[in-house]
């Protein structure tokens, strides 16, 4: 009970957090036009969306296959309602139990509350279209429609369950840092989400709905997949192994509530950062440095490269191009190949995304760049500077290269031509590096920390000019190679003397990259002040 106020009604609990819910969103309409436009679209996109996919469900009944594709839509929804609180934790303000840890409330009424409020709002009523449909294409019979009332809500309730309990144990995950580059790659996760699904609706039309078989034989036992198959079951007659099915389900949303309030019960009652010394949060890696580090050279190279590095790891920004460019660079070349429409070379294109974080070196540091400009004094000191940066940048693109070029030559069964197709990709991120260093040194600008954007606002057309005329410049320099490779495989016989591309590519790219290296380190050393100016707008 929530009391009895000033001897009024009583009310529990959950009607109180519903209720909250309910207040939260419409005063958060109410701030803005913007906000309340946005909210409305979004939601009859939502709707809309649901409504198609309950129409096309509900024609798919019948279907010989409708079975399988019916438990994968399920189990992809279970898996949105898991990974989008990660992603989106700041959609719903209900969902950071922090909020809540200084008021006398103890965890199971919590969880029973925030249960009830968490089914207000477009994701659940979506989540039951698309399973009311799910139900629908399976049911047949008067004991099936039975088992879908009970599928559908307890489906629902593992799906709310799944969300909270994975955002209750993140929750302090969310708040900091690393929430933070989540977010920030939540929209890697829908482009390389969108291209997965893009190929298997292609392979899907050519080949029909029995390819999904063998996958939903494993996914029916998985809820929330496992409840809706379960419909299914009890219209063949097999009502034993629709008990289970249910059963599972149930045991696993009890699982799930029961994970919930003990993360919940820590989360209100453990101590956090804002609550420990600087000396207990002081622990032993900490101290002592990253093992890694100790694997790199002495010196400013070690320091410089061990920086970069770090700025991989740690800056969202940085973070968020790096791994567009590695899941990028990987999905191209290996989705052509699965098609068997793809070329060897083109496995080229990993090399070609790594070789773009070469660009911009300089404005990667944005206003800390000042710190660095202090250590350089001359020619020397800016060459060991991008060299330490174009090796920490090889530390990850040489394996990358090399692994993505391997895989996308065992797909398409080409052996003879990987030392050519190899050596291409080297001799072509030996050009990246080339030209991104003259770049970083003749076309800085700084990129935003906050929000989406790649360049500071007037400085986008800088931004266009050095990477793609860097592109076509890296292209440029990497003729000789290309035209070595035509004229082994046109003039000459290809398959005795290719192997001959592979240590001529890397010869090349890495002469090349050194030349570029010495050319762009005295344009850098007497631009410091205007690369510094232009890194440190906006």
């Amino acid at each position: 009970m929530a009391g009895r106020p000033w001897g009024g009604p009583v009310t529990t609990l959950t009607s109180t957090v519903v209720r909250l819910k309910l207040s939260l969103l419409r005063n958060g309409l109410r701030r803005s036009g913007g906000r309340r436009a946005a909210y409305v679209a979004s939601a009859v996109v939502a709707l809309v969306f649901a409504a198609l996919q309950l129409i096309g469900l509900i024609a798919l009944r019948g279907h010989a296959h409708a079975d399988a594709l019916v438990v994968l839509l399920v189990a992809v929804l279970g898996l949105g309602w898991a990974v989008m609180p990660l992603f989106f934790p700041g959609g719903d303000e209900t969902l950071d139990p922090t909020r809540l840890v200084m008021l006398p409330l103890r965890p199971r009424p919590l969880v029973r509350a925030l249960l009830a409020a968490s089914l207000v709002g477009i994701g659940p009523l979506f989540t039951v279209l698309m399973l009311v449909g799910s139900v629908i294409a399976l049911a047949h019979g008067t004991v099936a429609y039975v088992v879908s009332v009970v599928a559908v809500v307890l489906g629902l309730l593992v799906c709310v369950a799944l969300a909270r309990a994975m955002a209750t144990v993140n929750v302090r995950l969310l708040a900091g840092r690393k929430g933070r580059d989540l977010a920030v790659l939540s929209g890697l996760v829908v482009a390389v989400g969108a291209q997965v699904v893009n190929f298997g609706a292609q392979r899907l039309g050519t080949a029909g709905l029995g390819q999904l078989d063998p996958v939903a034989d494993v996914l029916r036992w998985l809820p929330p997949a496992s409840v809706v198959d379960a419909v299914d079951s009890v219209s063949e007659g097999a009502y034993g192994v629709a008990a289970g099915q249910l059963a599972l389900g149930a045991v696993v949303l009890a699982g799930l509530v029961g994970a919930w309030a003990r993360s919940l019960d820590q989360l209100m009652t453990a101590p956090d950062g804002s609550t420990l010394t600087s000396a207990e949060r002081d622990t032993p890696d900490r101290r002592s440095g990253a093992g890694w580090a100790r694997l790199l050279p002495g010196g400013r190279t070690g320091t410089v490269m061990e920086r970069s590095l770090r700025y991989v790891w740690r800056d969202p920004k940085t973070k968020m191009a790096w791994v567009s460019s590695l899941a990028i660079g990987l999905i191209v070349p290996v989705f052509n190949a699965l098609q068997g429409s793809g070329s060897i070379y083109i496995a080229c294109f990993a090399a070609g995304m790594l070789g773009i974080q070469m660009y911009n070196q300089f404005g990667q540091d944005t206003s800390a760049f000042w710190m660095v400009a202090l250590t350089i004094s001359s020619p020397r000191d800016a060459y060991v500077e991008l060299r330490a940066r174009a090796l920490a940048l090889l530390v990850i693109a040489l394996p990358y290269a090399t692994l993505v070029t391997v895989v996308t030559t065992a797909l398409l069964g080409d052996w003879s031509r990987l030392p050519e197709a190899l050596g291409l990709s080297l001799a072509l991120l030996g050009a990246m590096l080339t030209t991104g260093a003259w770049a970083s040194a003749r076309f800085p600008y700084s990129i935003p920390q906050e929000g989406f954007k790649s360049a500071a606002p007037g400085q986008t057309g800088l931004a266009w000019l050095s990477v793609f005329g860097g592109m076509v410049a890296a292209a440029l320099l990497c003729a000789p190679v290309i035209a070595g490779t035509i004229w082994l495989n046109v003039i000459v016989d290809g398959e005795t003397w290719s192997w001959l591309l592979l240590p001529a590519g890397a010869a090349y790219g890495t002469a090349i990259t050194l030349l570029g290296l010495r050319l762009s380190a005295p344009r850098a050393a007497d631009r410091l002040p205007e690369i510094l100016a232009a890194v440190s707008k906006g």
